[in-house]
């Protein structure tokens, strides 16, 4: 029974949840920035390139592909061999996306963090060998 317990205080714990939070709406923002990187950077950049699709650039190593098969179905060809550049391509822009957007986001919450830690002090009041000194020279008088 202890280790039910013990495990029932660390599932319970905030970090812990609060790490489960951080996991579910980072895999809902992985699809965002996916989608941002699949359906709107990567048309503009195959415009200016000129392929439509980088995912489906790929060399063959090993085997025969008909030529201009897309990625899925020459790794479905028997024996084929791919290196699958494009699609590493792809993915790595969306790595960067991500990795800028987060970078940006951690600099907004540290500027947010330094304004806070500005905040003016209270006008500081007399010091404490103040204080005595005037109690000290009232208890004279």
């Amino acid at each position: 029974m202890g280790f039910i317990k013990e495990f029932k205080e660390f599932a319970v714990k905030g970090n812990v949840m609060d790490l489960a939070v951080g996991v579910i709406i980072g895999g809902a923002f992985g699809k965002i920035i996916d989608s941002v990187v699949n359906d709107l950077i990567m048309p503009l950049v195959s415009g200016i390139i000129g392929t439509p699709d980088f995912s489906n650039i790929y060399y063959v190593l090993k085997g025969t592909v008909p030529d201009g098969a897309p990625l899925k179905d020459a790794r479905g060809v028997e024996g084929a061999v791919i290196f699958a550049y494009g699609n590493f391509i792809t993915v790595l822009i969306s790595f960067l996306l991500l990795a800028l957007v987060v970078f940006f986001l951690v600099k907004g919450i540290n500027q947010l963090k330094k304004k806070e830690e500005v905040v003016p002090a209270a006008p500081a009041g007399p010091s404490q060998e103040q204080l005595l000194a005037e109690i000290r020279d009232l208890l004279k008088k």
